[in-house]
């Protein structure tokens, strides 16, 4: 069992330090028994920041309130969908269930923030209004968006325990990104206006499993997480019982960026990415699991 204070060092011996600005993705079965419940991460890792850090997650959307119009519906589905479903409330809807249960506990933490959109961060600390202000409607993960904010600061990103396909900043350095014949996914949400819930449209470079591009192979991101890792000697090491990962969004930017380009005009150009391995102890989970 793992105390608050044990898991905090942990993150210090990591490399987390007082003012710095953290993106977590986190397993909390990965990580063991906690004395307290998964609440102490967060905690942990808030200690390990300070009053001066900030923590950001993803915390996304409900189910269907983002799905119609994508074409993974059926007409069926999208008709009940259009009836029932109330408007989207960033402030009280839950997190969607594929991020993890962790980003649920700090959405619902006193002292955190929310970004109003459906491609919602949630943001704790010195800088959380900042992360938190308006980000554009369409096109949410790219320019002037919560993880464009992110980067400006300096941002790093940890992995605790869960599976490297998981990476969201990544769809940022896909939105911003020279890469020709993106695709567009253009879909509904349900929100409140003038106290009627309306269908609002949105559109974005695809962010859902299918990819922003038809070069990507399967499970790119994890592929580009690895090979970047390799590259800067990154062994990373545990909290609790889950191997765990710190490094800076801007290098990982600079890593994925020409790597996207390359692959979006040459497919096998992503079978460069397999020369890259890492440590044998600091292998990522193989399946994608709890995030």
């Amino acid at each position: 069992m793992y105390s608050r204070e044990q898991l905090a060092q942990a993150f210090r011996s990591l490399g987390v330090g007082p003012g710095d600005v953290v993106m977590m993705h986190a397993s909390v079965r990965a990580v063991g028994e906690i004395a307290g419940g998964p609440d102490e991460i967060h905690l942990a890792l808030k200690d390990a920041l300070s009053a001066e850090g900030t923590l950001v997650m993803y915390a996304s959307c409900p189910s269907y309130v983002d799905e119609v119009g994508r074409g993974n519906l059926t007409p069926a589905q999208e008709a009940e969908v259009l009836e029932k479903l109330p408007p989207f409330d960033a402030r009280t809807a839950r997190a969607a269930r594929d991020n993890g249960v962790l980003v649920e506990f700090l959405r619902t933490y006193p002292g955190s923030r929310v970004t109003d959109h459906v491609a919602r961060f949630v943001a704790w600390g010195k800088h959380a209004d900042h992360v938190c202000s308006p980000q554009p409607w369409d096109y949410a993960f790219g320019r002037g968006s919560a993880l464009d904010r992110f980067a400006a600061l300096d941002g790093r990103i940890l992995l605790l325990g869960c599976d490297h396909d998981t990476v969201t900043f990544l769809h940022y350095v896909e939105h911003i990104a020279d890469i020709p014949d993106k695709r567009v996914a253009r879909f509904k949400v349900p929100v409140l206006e003038n106290g009627r819930r309306v269908w609002k449209p949105m559109e974005e470079f695809d962010t859902s499993s299918s990819g922003v591009h038809a070069n990507w192979p399967d499970r790119f991101f994890a592929k580009i997480v690895d090979a970047h890792l390799s590259a800067s000697g990154n062994r990373g090491g545990r909290v609790g019982d889950a191997w765990c990962h710190l490094f800076s969004a801007r290098a990982l930017l600079e890593f994925a960026r020409p790597v996207m380009e390359r692959v979006a005009r040459d497919a096998k150009a992503a079978d460069d990415l397999d020369s890259y391995s890492l440590a044998p102890d600091a292998g990522p989970p193989k399946g994608r699991g709890e995030c």
